[in-house]
């Protein structure tokens, strides 16, 4: 207990000390802008513009904020057109390389098929002629 109290009290220190050489610094505080238009740099004055002039500027500038608007949109619509087509002809290309491999295998397929039927016959036939062989043989052996 008696060390917490010990540590609490080096916190509080430090926090105390922390808060006081905070309030005594010197930091710099800037206000709001100014509100009004600055001088530029060739001394003329501040030009007012009257509420028709202001007018016609938002308007003007809002017709070109719509037509940038409409244009990046159009833009936005033919890139997401775009991405969708070679997406469609990626898959596309795709199907066509399985289609090609599917009958690759299909044929390699009939061909095994082939090779089978014609080793089939092979042994079967070299089985018949065996035999007789064997048989033919052993009989001409057994009757001398």
């Amino acid at each position: 207990m008696l060390k917490s109290n010990r540590r609490l009290r080096r916190c509080g220190k430090i926090t105390a000390a922390a808060v006081l050489v905070s309030f005594l610094m010197a930091i710099p505080v800037f206000g709001e802008p100014p509100t009004e238009q600055q001088q530029n740099l060739t001394g003329i004055g501040m030009r007012l513009y009257s509420d028709s002039e202001v007018d016609t500027l938002i308007d003007d500038i809002s017709d070109a904020a719509y037509k940038a608007i409409e244009q990046a949109a159009g833009e936005a619509a033919r890139a997401a057109f775009l991405a969708s087509v070679e997406r469609e002809a990626s898959a596309m290309r795709e199907a066509e390389r399985w289609r090609a491999e599917a009958e690759i295998r299909l044929q390699e397929i009939q061909t095994a098929k082939k090779a089978g039927r014609k080793n089939t016959l092979i042994a079967a036939l070299i089985g018949v002629l065996g035999g007789l062989v064997l048989g033919v043989g052993g009989s001409f052996l057994v009757s001398k």
